[in-house]
């Protein structure tokens, strides 16, 4: 039984209820509703930016004072210390690796990177214009058809084997999207490049002359995916949960997952960026639109700025501001005039008490999208490329759920359109 109690009266009714209050780990107490129903009510919250849809020990998120915790840790110490694959490993099992298994997840996913041959017949079957994102839902989904016998979702090792094949074969079947939309063959993997620095080899290696993976830049690619890992119950996230609860196969539920993160309110954000910054288009132009967005009149608004959970600075873009300062100084593009007119905004952001007080501080979308810039990724590729990193994240969530206790999720409504009525005849309508 709960220690708290919330009671709730109905203003012209002799109903009094008393609801559990239930306290977690961190973060503020939650109501428990589930007794409304019985009674003839539901709760109305558009968004559910007042609900709690689950219990969950992945990731907390404390928007008010700037803290990301996978499984406890912070992200600046992950960023700082670990790899992507590190940390894939503590979100799929709760505790990081000792050396040893370490060893062991790492050679595994990267030895499976590889993807069915006939994968590339299904890659025809798509326009060569068509957007990455769109190939990867279709491709992800396809993977089904692949490891049918291997769907068993009770089955703790089908579990185990299918997260191992959703992370090793994201980004080939993301660097294959990419060379199908340019016409350029396919580059099969290199399990000696590491996970960041394999991706790009199968993004930008061509069969005719050497390409030699940076350090910096296959750094850089993996702390972009280690960054986007995880963020708790966002909009990509909970819809991997509500098509898990049906009993989808995974792969089905990643796909469900990709297409919500499709939408621009969601993973559109870095690309947005760079949209702003060609907008913008010279340094000369900075004072008009900074003018423009300070405004609450004008529709103008400054992209990567600000974040709908962090309403101090966002944690992630601590660690993606090195990176970005690390990767162009590596590339020589402090001259750049889109990096300098992205630099003089940051600047302003830091610095200028408008966004202070607002705390409009630089986010990850802002960093992240001025480094896949800089690396040569399209803007078309950014959301797939944040899908990748957020697979571990996702297969999480749907395991910690499909392992214990849930329910098909089924959401209520506020009914307000007509009343019971009776069907009127053609001519008497």
């Amino acid at each position: 039984m709960a220690e708290k109690l919330a009671r709730l009266t109905i203003e012209g009714s002799d109903l009094s209820l008393e609801l559990p209050v239930l306290s977690g780990t961190a973060g503020p107490d939650v109501i428990d509703v589930r007794g409304l129903t019985s009674n003839g009510y539901f709760t109305y919250d558009p968004g559910f930016v007042s609900t709690a849809s689950c219990e969950s020990k992945i990731t907390y998120i404390d928007g008010e004072k700037g803290v990301l915790l996978h499984r406890g840790y912070p992200i600046e110490q992950l960023a700082e210390h670990s790899d992507f694959l590190e940390v894939c490993y503590l979100l799929l099992y709760g505790e990081l690796p000792d050396a040893k298994n370490k060893e062991m997840f790492s050679t595994t996913i990267l030895r499976h990177t590889m993807v069915h041959e006939q994968m590339v017949e299904l890659l025809k079957g798509f326009r060569r214009d068509a957007h990455p994102m769109a190939i990867m839902c279709g491709l992800v989904g396809a993977l089904a058809s692949f490891y049918h016998d291997y769907l068993d979702i009770t089955n703790e090792r089908h579990r185990e084997i299918t997260a191992y094949r959703l992370v090793s074969k994201m980004p080939t079947l993301a660097a294959m999207a990419y060379k199908f939309s340019i016409g350029q063959p396919f580059m099969y993997p290199r399990n000696d490049l590491g996970y960041g620095g394999n991706f790009l080899h199968m993004m930008f290696a061509t069969p005719c002359e050497e390409y030699h993976v940076s350090p910096v830049l296959a750094r850089a690619m993996d702390r972009i995916f280690l960054l986007h890992a995880d963020h708790e119950q966002n909009a990509s996230t909970s819809t991997v949960r509500l098509a898990g609860s049906s009993g989808a196969n995974p792969f089905a539920c990643i796909a469900a997952g990709i297409a919500a993160l499709w939408g621009p309110a969601h993973g559109g954000a870095n690309e947005a960026v760079l949209k702003m910054l060609d907008e913008i288009g010279d340094e000369k132009n900075i004072d008009q639109f900074i003018a423009k967005a300070k405004d609450k009149d004008d529709p103008f608004r400054l992209m990567g700025f600000g974040h709908r959970v962090y309403k101090n600075f966002d944690p992630r873009a601590k660690v993606m501001k090195e990176t970005c300062d690390e990767v162009l100084n590596e590339l020589g593009l402090g001259d750049d005039p889109m990096f300098k007119i992205a630099k003089r905004l940051e600047k302003i952001a830091l610095e200028d008490e408008y966004f202070i007080s607002k705390k409009l501080y630089p986010n990850v979308d802002f960093y992240s999208g001025i480094i896949l810039k800089a690396l040569g990724i399209p803007t078309e590729m950014f959301t797939v490329i944040f899908a990748i990193g957020r697979t571990p994240g996702w297969i999480a969530h749907w395991h910690e759920m499909i392992s214990g206790a849930y329910r098909i999720g089924r959401p209520r409504q506020l009914y307000t359109g007509p009343e019971a009525r009776d069907y009127p005849p053609v001519d008497k309508r």
